[in-house]
């Protein structure tokens, strides 16, 4: 009997865990940590996490409103423990960090693997398909017109890389601070549904990117970050198809830059009410979609397969966790701070 809340995450967790060891099995390569260098493994590193996720909570607060009293910091710690740290609570937290974890680490390896799969790509088409919606232009070209190539380049590139960091930061955020337990389900059970349907377009269509299979187009792009990123991402990509590097992370379709920032102002629009923090995720996802073109990262269809992914574990993570949903399919704002997690019988 599963608490209908995270069944969809424990399932989709043990869906590409499974998805992961069949490929490494078929293409003769083993399963990497590909965080490995970071806290150690991850034996060691996921309860690392889940305790520095209470001690992020615990620690500032009790140091903040003590004003330096250990005597009151320990009665802070004590307080929060009983009314916000409850079985849900460390439940939602434990379980969403081990579940979100397995199903990055599967993605990596996953994605890895793809050139062993299929040595098929589909990048001529998708170059088409760009030319034709711009009208016989290249989509990169023509923001580089409209933006520059020097002041822009290096905001967009600094700006483009911060999403690695922000994936961890934000599950965090949910897990730990959600006043609504299930909005914290909500969550980090449709980041799972997105990498996963990210990782299912990867093989349904492999693309390099037009950035790496047209990369004369973008030439003339000051040197940024993303240059050196997208130079080390090619080496690894040769170093393991013909040499002995141990993964390569070059896909392209869908872009899930797109889906995932997209994911992340729906989830804000819907369960934080701070209108300025809505605009600023908002924000986040239209300069996310610059980027994406104008460095070359995808092509239009990726972005747009990331919008679609994006709304779609959106959708079927709220059904999952028991939003509510009007009769025109948007969610609505629950208000709630109860810490009961909605439950089915199966």
């Amino acid at each position: 009997m599963y608490r209908r809340a995270y069944t969809a995450l424990v399932a989709t967790a043990l869906a590409i865990g499974l998805w992961a060891i069949i490929t490494a099995q078929v293409v003769d390569r083993p399963l990497i940590d590909p965080e490995s260098s970071f806290l150690g493994p991850s034996w060691l590193r996921l309860p690392i996490l889940c305790f520095g996720a209470l001690a992020l909570d615990m620690v500032p607060r009790a140091l903040w409103r003590s004003g330096g009293r250990p005597r009151v910091a320990l009665e802070v710690v004590r307080e929060r423990w009983r009314s916000h740290w409850t079985r849900e609570r460390l439940l939602l937290v434990m379980l969403g960090i081990i579940g979100f974890y397995v199903i990055y680490v599967c993605y990596r390896n996953l994605k890895s693997f793809l050139p062993l799969v299929s040595d098929r790509i589909y990048d001529r088409e998708l170059h088409l398909l760009d030319r034709a919606l711009f009208f016989g232009r290249e989509p990169g070209p023509v923001f580089h017109d409209l933006l520059g190539t020097t002041v822009v380049a290096h905001f967009l590139s600094a700006f483009y890389l911060l999403f690695i960091p922000m994936v961890a930061i934000l599950v965090t955020v949910w897990l730990v601070w959600a006043r609504n337990i299930s909005h914290g389900w909500w969550f980090v059970t449709s980041q799972g549904f997105a990498w996963t349907l990210g990782t299912l377009s990867y093989y349904a269509l492999p693309t390099l990117g037009p950035g790496l299979e047209y990369y004369w187009l973008y030439d003339n792009l000051a040197t940024t970050g993303t240059t050196d990123l997208m130079n080390a991402l090619v080496n690894a990509r040769q170093d393991f198809r013909f040499g002995d590097g141990e993964t390569q992370t070059v896909a392209g379709f869908a872009s899930l830059h797109t889906g995932i920032s997209l994911l992340w102002a729906l989830m804000v629009q819907f369960t934080v009410q701070n209108r300025w923090i809505r605009i600023a995720f908002w924000v986040n996802f239209g300069l996310t979609v610059v980027a994406t073109l104008y460095f070359g990262w995808h092509y239009i269809a990726d972005d747009i397969a990331g919008i679609t992914i994006a709304f779609v574990s959106f959708y079927l993570a709220g059904l999952a966790t028991g939003q509510k949903f009007d009769h025109g399919g948007l969610a609505s704002h629950p208000t709630s701070t109860t810490s009961k997690i909605p439950v089915s019988q199966d």
